[in-house]
């Protein structure tokens, strides 16, 4: 199943323009909040329109502007799992259930769809269970078989797991992910969870203002993030403009020089410095201004004479002198 979207919408000052292909099990849209990630799903899902643009399902048109299609929503054959699930509150699991099956008029349809979904989501024994009395993940569990009762061809989730704890997250990620495969439907999950994205996704949108500034496999993404945007979402902290000059990388920031890669490519105007490409010991002198301890080791706060201090994480508590190697830094344009 292919899905193929390429939208624009003005809210005010905010403009999402979103264009992107998948045929992939799960793609993860992610970026921070506010970047428009729910604004585009909410644009598959038909409820919220377009201002311009196309949007395809397997073949079927959902929405094109030039020649005014625009299907309606409970007609696109989505299932959307809203942040807060949205079950009804003065309903029972079952009854919340059954309104994903309510336009079917076959009796014995509905029942057996209905029991399907129970099964499935293994909630026997919570059928008549207000959604005060679950538990999150009890509560989850009975929005997706409302939407699974339903038989969508995609399913949209946003952010499903940000409403729990911390501790949930891990083996409900599981089940997910297991859920998806078995039911073998094709998947657009909104996170903004670098984590979760990589855990479920595979093949990740990343969004910045209302665009998407790089896509790929998630390891790809991960290891050539290519905007900045990406690389911040990723953790770099040491991001600084360079110029080249002759066989050197200039970094007017930091006051310093650094023996270039073996190439730098066309374009690049930023460079990460990561923490794999910092050693104890060199050419450059440092003083530790600050260190913040961790579980897993100390963040070092250190000043090279320039404006900006560089951070790295190391299991050391002081340092005189580094030295930088730019093969294993990041170059961004």
């Amino acid at each position: 199943m292919r899905l193929v979207v390429d939208i624009r919408k003005k809210l005010g000052s905010f403009t999402l323009s979103s264009a992107f292909e998948s045929e992939d099990m799960i793609t993860g849209l992610l970026g921070a909040s506010g970047c428009g990630k729910s604004l585009a799903l909410k644009c598959i899902a038909g409820i919220e329109t377009p201002d311009e643009g196309y949007i395809e399902l397997d073949g079927r048109v959902l929405f094109d502007s030039r020649k005014g299609i625009s299907i309606r929503p409970q007609e696109r054959h989505v299932g959307y799992l809203f942040q807060s699930y949205a079950l009804f509150p003065t309903m029972s699991v079952r009854k919340n259930i059954m309104t994903g099956v309510h336009s079917i008029r076959d009796r014995a349809e509905r029942r057996r769809r209905y029991e399907a979904a129970v099964e499935l989501m293994q909630l026997e024994g919570l059928e008549e269970h207000r959604p005060y009395q679950l538990s999150g993940g009890q509560a989850q569990r009975a929005a997706l078989a409302r939407i699974i009762a339903g038989q969508p061809e995609l399913l949209l989730l946003d952010e499903p797991f940000s409403a729990l704890d911390t501790h949930l997250k891990d083996s409900l990620q599981v089940d997910m992910k297991r859920l998806i495969a078995r039911l073998g439907k094709q998947t657009v999950l909104v996170t903004h969870s670098v984590s979760e994205a990589f855990r479920l996704c595979s093949r990740i949108c990343v969004m910045e203002s209302g665009s998407i500034i790089r896509a790929g496999r998630p390891a790809e993404v991960y290891s050539n993030p290519m905007a900045e945007g990406c690389a911040k979402l990723f953790g770099h902290r040491n991001i600084f403009s360079f110029r080249k000059d002759g066989g050197l990388i200039v970094i007017p920031e930091l006051g310093i020089s650094l023996e270039k890669a073996e190439a730098v490519p066309e374009g690049a105007d930023r460079i990460s410095i990561t923490d794999a490409a910092i050693t104890a010991g060199g050419t450059i002198r440092v003083s530790t201004e600050d260190v913040l301890s961790e579980s897993d080791g100390n963040n070092l706060i250190l000043s090279l004479g320039g404006k900006r201090s560089l951070w790295w994480k190391s299991s050391l508590c002081s340092v005189d002198s580094i030295s930088i190697d730019t093969a294993r830094c990041v170059f961004l344009g």
